[in-house]
């Protein structure tokens, strides 16, 4: 079982930026992708960003130009820089990995969610 250990949430004034991380916390034998959802009071949880292990990422459009996701593949950790913050950027934010361990084989796992809330 991989554990997901968020953390970077909280409150911020519109405009304003906000860094999440994610640390997986066993070891990884590979990675095929990670990536960040999110989810707001009422609505479905919504991609935001994804990262493959070639580097190659997408965005949601509603953050194009205003998040960047990032990774560190040595130390099994993900990142999402949030900047411009909307307050309809307002949400749960969860960390999403696909990955293979030895033990487990290849899964999907998800993280326990960080509030992130935009509001002046």
């Amino acid at each position: 079982q991989v554990q997901l250990v968020e953390s970077g949430g909280g409150l911020v004034q519109p405009g304003g930026s906000l860094r999440l991380s994610c640390a997986a916390s066993r070891s990884i034998f590979s990675i095929y992708a990670m990536g960040w959802y999110r989810q707001a009071p009422g609505k479905q949880r919504e991609l935001v960003a994804v990262i493959t292990s070639g580097s190659n990422s997408n965005y949601a459009d509603s953050v194009k130009g205003r998040f960047t996701i990032s990774s560190d593949n040595a130390k099994n950790t993900v990142y999402l820089q949030m900047n411009s913050l909307k307050p309809e950027d307002t949400a749960v934010y969860y960390c999403n990995v696909e990955v293979v361990t030895v033990s487990d084989g290849r899964g999907v796992y998800w993280g326990q969610g960080t509030q992130v809330t935009v509001s002046s």
